[in-house]
């Protein structure tokens, strides 16, 4: 299924006539770089001969009618905006059998013969439920938490680490000024690669993500350490997964025996700052070459698959690896982070 090599060989790929008019949508939780995938969908359809329709707010769109023809003028200044022009949402309708069905039914109604569906786990599996009843769809991945099985990287990742990473490093000016230690909160949903990822590019002390359990004794050894060293700020980064800020403190506070750690701690949750912002090169990059793969896989009559990156190189892969896989951190990351004297954890993963 790998298409990356077919166009060395042929100049221009086939449009399959059936394929007249593609649908793309976003769903779930925006991420920047959306924006560069969608223009990337509609110039390359434009290209090759198709028309491509909008779909607004999500799969909801779809029972809703909610759509509009888009053309190359219509994209116009949309790649360096961040969230998504098509906006988004969760949609209940999708969640059961009779609501796929419904979806399918208007898919066909609406005239669309193929669909890019652009989101996470969620939305990628409600492609994958379409795929199954004849809609020929191609996903790609979109979620800031790079919790995706199959895909070294999805929109959007790169451009909210570049954002976490710059907050801390204002936080850690405040931090340094009054010698304190900060807690900070960052997203991910059950993946710690943002917490993970971002602690090593700020130089935090401490890391907490959900795939490791930590150690709470040494993470208050580390701070009591690094304080009485005159090391007298610090920065714990923890992944939403594992607990709320405010709980983990509590924890903390417990695990501290009264009167032997003076440092004042406290706590900045940095919530949905971090899905928004100007998309970063890569993130443009990404999305641009992920859009233009997915119509080209259409036209190939791929469906049910996902557009990836693997070794650097765009490719796609069967839905089925993906929904509803657990993608772990790097053995290479763990390494670096051990190596860089990173607290986060125990060696035995969840």
């Amino acid at each position: 299924m790998d298409l990356l090599e077919m166009d060395i060989h042929i100049p221009r790929w086939p449009t399959i006539p059936i394929m007249k008019t593609i649908g793309v949508l976003t769903s779930g939780g925006d991420a920047p770089g959306m924006n560069p995938a969608i223009r990337a969908v509609v110039r390359t359809s434009s290209r090759q001969g198709c028309r491509v329709v909008g779909i607004y707010n999500g799969y909801d769109g779809i029972f809703d009618g909610n759509l509009e023809e888009l053309g190359n003028r219509s994209l116009a200044s949309i790649i360096d905006r961040g969230g998504t022009i098509l906006q988004s949402s969760r949609c209940k309708r999708m969640y059961s059998a009779e609501g796929i069905d419904k979806a399918r039914e208007r898919l066909t109604e609406l005239g669309i013969h193929g669909l890019v569906v652009i989101g996470g786990d969620g939305s990628l599996t409600g492609a994958r439920e379409l795929s199954l009843r004849g809609m020929p769809v191609v996903g790609i991945p979109a979620s800031i938490d790079n919790d995706l099985a199959c895909t070294e990287m999805a929109i959007g990742v790169d451009t909210a680490t570049n954002t976490i990473m710059q907050l801390v490093d204002r936080i850690r000016d405040t931090a340094s000024s009054h010698r304190r230690c900060f807690l900070i909160e960052v997203m991910g949903r059950n993946s710690g690669y943002l917490a993970l990822t971002t602690a090593i590019s700020s130089g935090a002390s401490v890391s907490v993500i959900p795939e490791f359990r930590y150690n709470m004794d040494r993470i208050v050894s580390v701070l009591h350490r690094r304080y009485q060293e005159a090391r007298d700020n610090s920065i714990v980064i923890l992944a939403e997964g594992v607990c709320g800020a405010e709980t983990f403190m509590e924890r903390m506070q417990k695990a501290v025996p009264k009167g032997e750690f003076e440092q004042e701690i406290r706590i900045t949750v940095l919530g949905h700052v971090q899905r928004g912002g100007i998309p970063t090169h890569f993130d443009r990059m990404l999305g641009a070459r992920f859009g233009e793969l997915a119509v080209m896989g259409l036209l190939q009559q791929e469906t049910g698959c996902m557009t990836a990156l693997s070794k650097g190189r765009t490719t796609l892969v069967e839905l089925d690896q993906v929904i509803g896989k657990k993608k772990h951190p790097a053995p290479e990351l763990i390494r670096l982070a051990r190596n860089l004297q990173i607290e986060f954890g125990d060696a035995v993963e969840l």
